[in-house]
């Protein structure tokens, strides 16, 4: 193997290398690696490779940051970022040092809600109706094409927060006229409800090929789960006709290579689209595509970033009808306390469905997160049909109780 640098890379680390397996995915010996970390995220690096680390401290601008941190280094070939959050700040970096890649008006349809709407809309497929919330509010609910139940929510916002659903447009905005939700107007939109399950749809593009894609449905919604309930996505049929439509929704927001989570509404005229991130889906979603597919998707795409379509690259396999996989989260932070007390769950736990099966004690405490390492319950079900991976969601979210668990185990044995 030669020892001659082949490419400068520089990852704007975030997610961590138990996700994307780096060593795996880029040939640290053959290229000139660095990594831009913060201080809290240095021991999710990878271990054991010849690599240069690079800390920024955390608190800034992300892009201000990583332009200091990688002064007086060699101009990077490519830069790699695999969070959302730092979309628009690697294409600002790659502006900055002049990095060939995505700019920042080219990544907007894929952070700002509005412009994505608009960008689906442009290529003939249907999304909500819509409308930026300063515009609604100036020109009042008579100016948006539906009139029924609304949603207000950030234009770039994720994890559903800040969302709220009201019974109408006129509704939605008085509520933001009086105060009654206090949001920043300019940050904001307002989209018609759709009803429907919601799908998501996720894989790995090499030049708009699909290296990977695979289809799942919600069980409970994201909202719902912001809320305090519990959500988890089955895996269903990825039949050609909705593979044709996701990819035709990436490319109308430019996505091409690399990561992608899509999500629609599932209705009887076809999938409504909804939104896309340039990035893998929350909870489970990495693990149960790969023991779907054995694709890792954050870390294939590092490799066609790094290596281009023409990389090694792995092949994919289609699960059958009883080979699909799935994953639950029970959150906790809605109780009114950081501890909680789980019941219920022992007849679950011991099912043969349950691939894994991750569960808080009481003396640990939970917070809202899509990790499992922070919420009382989340495990992995599979391989099985749809049906029953959905059928035993059901049982189990109606089963569990998880309550309130006022002060830890730990700390009650320490005051006595």
């Amino acid at each position: 193997m030669s020892l001659e640098p082949k490419l400068r890379v520089l990852v704007m680390h975030s997610l961590a290398d138990s996700s994307v397996r780096y060593a795996q995915n880029i040939d640290h010996d053959k290229h000139d690696v660095t990594y831009v970390s913060t201080s809290a995220k240095l021991g999710t690096l990878p271990k054991d490779v010849p690599a240069r680390v690079v800390e920024r401290a955390g608190t800034g601008d992300v892009a201000d940051e990583v332009v200091a941190a990688v002064k007086g280094l060699p101009t990077p070939d490519v830069i790699i970022s695999l969070s959302e959050f730092d979309v628009i700040a690697a294409a600002q970096v790659r502006e900055a040092l002049g990095v060939p890649g995505p700019t920042v008006r080219e990544v907007l349809p894929v952070r700002n809600k509005v412009v994505m709407k608009s960008s689906v809309a442009k290529a003939g497929l249907r999304v909500p109706g819509f409308a930026p919330l300063p515009q609604a509010l100036a020109q009042g609910a008579e100016s948006v094409p539906w009139q029924g139940r609304t949603v207000l929510k950030p234009q770039s916002g994720v994890l559903a927060q800040q969302i709220r659903i009201f019974p109408t447009v006129t509704a939605a905005l008085d509520a933001v006229r009086h105060g009654d939700v206090p949001v920043p107007v300019e940050d904001f939109e307002i989209e018609e409800f759709v009803s429907g399950r919601i799908m998501h749809i996720d894989g790995v593009l090499a030049q708009g090929r699909p290296i990977a894609i695979l289809a799942s449905r919600y069980v409970g919604t994201c909202l719902s789960y912001a809320e305090g309930s519990p959500l988890g996505s089955v895996q269903i049929d990825t039949g050609p006709e909705l593979v044709d439509w996701s990819l035709r929704c990436l490319k109308a927001v430019g996505i091409e290579n690399g990561l992608f989570h899509l999500e629609a509404i599932a209705t009887p005229t076809g999938p409504v689209f909804l939104e896309v991130g340039a990035r893998c889906g929350g909870g489970g979603v990495i693990d149960s595509f790969e023991l779907a597919t054995g694709i890792r998707m954050p870390g294939v795409a590092v490799r066609v970033h790094v290596e281009g379509a023409t990389a090694s690259l792995p092949t994919a396999r289609i699960p059958g009808p009883d080979e699909r996989y799935g994953w639950f989260l029970v959150p906790g932070h809605t109780l009114g306390s950081p501890y909680c007390r789980i019941s219920g769950e022992q007849a679950f736990r011991d099912d043969p469905l349950v691939h894994r099966w991750s569960q808080r004690t009481p003396d640990e405490p939970v917070k809202f997160s899509y990790a499992s390492s922070n919420v009382p319950i989340a495990a992995m079900l599979g391989p099985s049909s749809t049906s029953a991976l959905e059928g035993f969601m059901a049982s189990l979210f109606a089963s569990v109780r998880v309550e309130p668990h006022h002060g830890s185990v730990r700390a009650v044995e320490e005051s006595v």
